[in-house]
């Protein structure tokens, strides 16, 4: 197995766990900003203190990033905040699923992106793989009508509009971070990938605070008193950054979002294992479409 692949399944796990985390440690009383802004100031320390040391392992130094980098870094920062914070506004949303179904197509939306920011290919096999993909996606996020006003009131819904502004600035993030990743004069993927992670959630850390600080007076102070639960989001969320922007320096981004949808059955399986849940005809169906892309995806490239 390819090492972007393992990287992009090992990110995967790491988000479907933050996710679980953060709906176990939903009583915290955190904003969206706020829950936010834990994820970066639990992670960039680390991702700092674990540069310093892979640095000093090193044979060879690093040389300092050009503009470009810190340009696609800042971007891709900014994108991922603001998708961070309409999908927790979205997870505290009663009437959600439509909205997770639109995320989810962010892989349609990362390759369109890549072809025109970076230029990157996809093949027609890889395209459909990735459109076989989505149609697991669309099938595992259940029915498109609830009954309760048809599928056009749930596409114009305050969620869908969430989802479908998380999922396209995630894409812009995932692009942006491979734009930053293949700025630096380095054949190393793992250190591509740390000089990357280190600066973006620093700057996230530190733009973050400079908003809470003037716009939630007293949240900063609520996320450090939360730090026992916190943490740990933080620890995986770093964790699931690092594969991300591995795989990112390896491979384009539309192709690693494509296998990295199969958080979709860990989460599934989650819900099996710790909540005791059944899986329905339809999710088996969805799950099959799924693992199909990503088998496709493994073979061909």
């Amino acid at each position: 197995m390819e090492l972007w692949i393992a990287a992009s399944v090992a990110a995967a796990l790491f988000q479907t766990v933050r996710f679980m985390l953060q709906k176990h440690l939903s009583g915290l009383s955190l904003s969206a900003a706020g829950a936010t802004f834990a994820r970066f100031v639990y992670s960039a320390p680390l991702a700092l203190l674990c540069l310093a040391v892979y640095l000093s392992l090193a044979p060879n130094g690093i040389v300092p990033p050009a503009a470009a980098f810190w340009l696609f870094g800042m971007v891709g920062g900014v994108a991922q905040i603001v998708a961070t914070v309409c999908t927790v506004l979205l997870f505290k949303r009663r009437n959600f699923a439509v909205g997770i179904t639109f995320i989810k197509v962010e892989v349609l939306l990362t390759a369109l992106i890549g072809i025109v920011v970076l230029g990157d290919a996809v093949s027609g096999l890889g395209m459909a793989a990735i459109i076989v993909g989505v149609a697991g996606v669309l099938v595992l996020s259940g029915p498109s009508d609830t009954g309760t006003g048809g599928f056009l009131r749930r596409v114009v819904s305050p969620s869908a509009a969430l989802g479908l502004t998380a999922g396209a600035l995630f894409g812009v993030s995932a692009v942006s971070y491979r734009g930053a990743s293949l700025e630096i004069a380095s054949i190393d993927p793992f250190l591509r990938a740390l000089v990357t992670l280190a600066a973006v959630t620093t700057m996230q850390m530190m733009a973050m605070a400079v908003w809470l600080r003037f716009r939630e007076v007293g949240e900063i102070r609520r996320v450090v008193h939360a730090w026992r639960g916190a943490v740990w989001i933080g620890l995986t969320s770093m964790a699931g950054s690092f594969c991300w922007f591995t795989a990112f320096t390896l491979q384009n981004a539309a192709y690693v979002k494509a296998v990295g949808q199969i958080e979709l059955i860990f989460a599934i399986v989650g819900s099996v294992v710790f909540f005791r849940e059944r899986i329905s005809a339809r999710e088996w169906l969805g799950m099959a479409l799924l693992s199909a892309s990503i088998l496709v995806l493994v073979l061909v490239l």
